[in-house]
């Protein structure tokens, strides 16, 4: 899986995060929770982060593996719909798939929110061992990663 080169950020938005930051894809299942962990890994302090789906899937063992790999735990997510939010005040919804794209672009007609579409292969169509499976999950993981600091700005802070 190739990974698309990540956008030029934007000198306006690249400044800061946003304050309230919604990843959508299909289920919620694997590329939005990836993104969403990945956010708040990468902007611990002062940002609202959430992740849906347009319809609500089930929690993806090979998402859960590949983001323990991290250092992140998402054994506790279940997957969820953008109306089983009890917040949907964002003010960057990032969609991952085509469907998210199109459901995300209906919210901006009743809110003001800034949607932008990062398309990304879903791993789940990946067939093959279960390394070549993972390898899969891992481009995903690392592209969204790559996205997330690029847009946003980010920086590594001195430990």
């Amino acid at each position: 899986m190739d990974a698309a080169p990540p956008p030029s950020p934007d000198p306006g938005t690249a400044a800061r995060p946003p304050r309230s930051v919604l990843f959508m894809c299909g289920m919620n299942s694997v590329r939005s929770p990836m993104g969403a962990a990945l956010m708040r890994r990468l902007f611990p302090r002062g940002l609202y982060v959430a992740s849906a789906g347009v319809r609500k899937g089930e929690a993806d063992p090979f998402t859960t593996a590949v983001m323990d790999e991290q250092g992140i735990d998402l054994t506790r997510h279940r997957p969820q719909t953008i109306e089983d939010l009890e917040d949907t005040n964002f003010d960057v919804v990032i969609t991952l798939s085509p469907e998210a794209h199109h459901r995300a672009l209906e919210l901006t007609r009743s809110m003001a929110v800034s949607v932008e579409y990062w398309p990304t292969p879903d791993p789940t169509l990946v067939s093959g061992s279960r390394e070549q499976i993972l390898e899969a999950y891992r481009a995903v993981r690392d592209q969204l990663a790559e996205r997330i600091k690029a847009r946003f700005g980010w920086t590594p802070t001195g430990n």
